[in-house]
């Protein structure tokens, strides 16, 4: 045995010479691998150049030097690309988006809270995007809260100030309940809100939210808005 069975780290031979080449490549390794994050997902091709530690998740049918690594984890070491096999239940950050992902055995499940062996997951999400205000007796947004997931709250604050005639707060809903997500907020640079579903609603139809002042019309003003939600995925196809 050469490598340690879970994160491939190599192990010292009997009276080999220059042990510390060994040892400090396992502890790169255990660098990038141990609550990893990584730069790159599913990039079929290896960036053109790489910073020592820099890893990423090799996507189905790469080519070139990763060629026949899909899934892999690719950790850039000492001038060249070193391969870890995930295991089941394994987390990693990819910073370039700021989400998580859990390997199933088979693929990498994006914001899963659990996976199945069979790729059945649960996930949880976060739909965050700023929503400028204009003028008019409400404001749709876009993006939407998509088909099939069930919503547990959404969150706001004002980042820049929202203004009306005639207006002194507003709500943030949808079509079928204008205040389901809180009503009477503050206009003001930073004011927040916090609403809460109560139950979770799930939507069967892509659904988008609509902020309506609580008398007259907008003028204008910038909302970021959070959707927080939950969804579930089916066994992968056989």
């Amino acid at each position: 045995m050469t490598e340690t069975r879970n994160y491939q780290l190599p192990l010292l031979a009997p009276s080999q010479a220059q042990k510390h080449v060994t040892v400090n490549e396992a502890l790169l390794r255990l660098d990038a691998l141990v609550w990893p994050v990584v730069q790159g997902i599913g990039a079929l091709t290896p960036p053109v150049s790489a910073g020592d530690g820099e890893s990423h998740v090799i996507g189905a049918n790469a080519g070139g030097d990763w060629s026949g690594r899909g899934g892999q984890i690719a950790v850039w070491l000492n001038g060249g690309w070193v391969y870890s096999q995930p295991q089941p239940g394994q987390r990693i950050r990819a910073s370039g988006v700021a989400r998580d992902l859990v390997f199933d055995g088979v693929s990498w499940q994006r914001d899963a809270v659990c996976v199945s062996p069979g790729g059945a997951a649960s996930l949880s999400r976060i739909v965050e995007f700023d929503h400028v205000i204009t003028p008019g007796a409400s404001s749709e947004t876009i993006p939407t809260i998509a088909s099939h997931v069930a919503v547990t709250a959404v969150t706001a604050r004002v980042v820049a100030e929202v203004t009306g005639t005639g207006m002194a707060s507003f709500a943030i809903g949808v079509s079928a309940d204008p205040l389901r997500y809180g009503s009477g907020l503050g206009p003001g640079l930073n004011s927040w809100s916090r609403g809460m579903t109560g139950a979770p609603v799930t939507y069967y139809s892509d659904t988008p939210l609509i902020l309506t002042p609580d008398a007259g019309t907008f003028l204008g003003g910038t909302l970021r808005l959070a959707i927080h939600l939950n969804e579930v995925v089916p066994p992968r196809e056989a």
